[in-house]
């Protein structure tokens, strides 16, 4: 039983080894909640890719686009002023306005005719949980002290995997279900309109219970209170126009001619960028008709956005800047954990369509025996992950770094075997590995992002996090593993297996972060003061 009565916010403590209150956890029950419906309104497109495919009559580089792309860019930009506002306003109304919103336009892609219509509701999901991670982030280090802030982040996160995991379940038992019952469809909806119903129309009670939360005082728990923003929707518009193009120039062009100069040429560069890319690797039509290629545009116009925003922030706020992306340890864990979510992403979206396809595995059974066990491992492997970090940091100072670093290469060898077998057992054991594998780096990337910053930043930081695992991890990961399978007749062995091209880069890159995080925790207040922020 939770006691509601507590007369004092169960976060206006700042001593660290306070006991932490039976609200916090209890709230953190909440947000596990509303990330599992996250994951499972964004996961269960995999149950459903090939049924969308025979019925839509599209490739597999449109499927990966469509779960990657249209979703990560969106997903990526409006980030990024919703963290801001996840920082400046009540973190608690955020999660429920964006739950509301991407359960709606979850239930609308039920609706959807056409690739057209399918890819503008996915750009819809991305937009409404761009609020929940930077607001879930910045609440959890306001709940709970530093000594188990990687823990209750591992926690948090492990509704990614529940999610994504019973999305395969509840979604394979809708689509069969339905399709038995109503083999023309009801009203114009088949199976996997169905499911999306299904799933997206929960989120609009939930989000009522989302309002019930209490907002803790930020910054207490950590000794620094920070006091509300008098004006927190100007920080959001000024976000909102610094990263939305063409907004973006005009921006540009009020900081100064210089600053205009440079943005023009990141214009200019992220298009001739695209342009090549197309020519190099030309997509489907089918991701929109009429367009082409718009894997490329999409992306161009996400990096080029970041790279816009990025620049006006550092003028916009030096510390903020100086401790995100002008600080090498924190982007390299951040891009050393979008590695990891490369191939993650790539092989939990494609397992169900490549063992429907491959090894002939129906849709029920994979709801049961690749489904299940990925909720269960994904959830085993972010918690052990999650204390595994808190537990090295308390022996090096590198300690969490050591977890993202496993978490990159013990997936390899269970990828490898999973995608070459033609056994289905050994397909489902290997499948369980990979996910536990690599779901035990995510709450030490975490925690580690959020230990580089100070406590107004936590929402920023977060929301800089998920561009790189939206923008490398989901917007790219997925689709080159459709695209390569695409180019070399549907084959899904080769194109979840050329995502490994990005194991490498990953392990370089967290070996600098090893090197590299322990002088930057413990220099955040210091480096924030050099570059002008205020600190009693």
């Amino acid at each position: 039983m939770v006691d509601h009565t507590d007369a004092e916010p169960a976060v206006s403590r700042s001593r660290e080894n306070d006991p932490v209150p039976a609200y916090s956890w209890y709230a953190l029950g909440v947000l596990v909640l509303i990330y599992v419906l996250n994951f499972v309104d964004r996961q269960i497109l995999s149950i459903l890719a090939n049924d969308i495919k025979a019925d839509l009559g599209v490739e597999d580089d449109f499927l990966g686009f469509l779960y990657g792309t249209a979703f990560a860019v969106f997903y990526a930009l409006f980030g990024i002023p919703l963290g801001r506002l996840a920082d400046s306003w009540k973190r608690v109304r955020l999660m429920a306005i964006g739950l509301a919103l991407w359960s709606t336009m979850t239930a609308l892609s039920g609706f959807a005719r056409n690739a057209g219509m399918l890819t503008v509701a996915r750009i819809g999901v991305g937009v409404g949980e761009a609020t929940a991670s930077p607001s879930a982030y910045s609440l959890i280090s306001d709940w709970f002290p530093a000594r188990l802030r990687a823990t209750a982040l591992a926690i948090y996160s492990s509704g990614l995997y529940i999610g994504g995991g019973i999305s395969l379940l509840i979604g394979g038992l809708i689509v069969e279900n339905w399709n038995g019952a109503y083999p023309d469809g009801l009203y114009g909806i088949v199976g996997w309109q169905a499911a999306f119903l299904s799933v997206g129309i929960p989120g609009l009670v939930l989000a009522l219970w989302v309002l019930t939360l209490r907002e803790p005082i930020r910054g207490a728990i950590d000794g620094i209170p920070t006091p509300e923003d008098p004006a927190p929707f100007s920080g959001f518009v000024r976000e909102l126009f610094q990263v939305i193009p063409p907004f973006t120039i005009l921006g540009a062009a009020q900081r100064g001619a210089g600053a205009l100069l440079v943005n023009l040429a990141g214009v200019a560069g992220f298009t001739a960028l695209a342009m090549l890319m197309t020519r190099l690797a030309p997509a489907s039509d089918a991701i929109l008709p009429g367009v082409v290629s718009d894997q490329w545009l999409f992306l161009a116009v996400g990096y080029y956005a970041v790279f816009s925003w990025a620049m006006g922030l550092k003028e916009r706020d030096l510390p903020t800047f100086r401790l995100t992306w002008g600080s090498p340890a924190f982007l390299c864990v951040i891009l050393g954990y979008g590695t990891v979510a490369f191939m993650a992403y790539a092989s939990s979206y494609w397992g169900a369509p490549y063992a429907e396809r491959a090894l002939g595995v129906s849709k029920s059974d994979l709801g049961w025996f690749l489904g299940a066990p990925s909720a269960v491992a994904g959830f085993i492997g972010v918690i052990l992950g999650g204390r595994m970090a808190d537990y090295l940091l308390l022996k090096r100072p590198a300690g969490r770094v050591w977890v993202i670093l496993f978490g990159l290469l013990a997936p390899v060898p269970a990828i490898l075997v999973a995608y070459t077998t033609s056994d289905t057992v050994t397909f489902y054991i290997a499948s369980f590995i990979a996910q536990m594998a690599s779901a035990s780096a995510l709450g030490a990337a975490a925690a580690s992002s959020q230990a580089l910053v100070l406590p107004r930043m936590r929402g920023l930081a977060t929301a800089t996090f998920f561009l790189a695992t939206t923008l490398i991890g989901l917007g790219l990961g997925p689709f080159l593993a459709g695209y390569v399978s695409a180019r070399n007749g549907d084959d899904l062995s080769t194109g979840v297996l050329s995502t490994l091209v990005a194991v490498p880069v990953g392990f370089v890159l967290l070996l600098f972060a090893l090197k590299l995080v322990p002088a930057a925790a413990t220099s955040v207040v210091s480096r924030a003061k050099a570059a002008g922020e205020i600190i009693d």
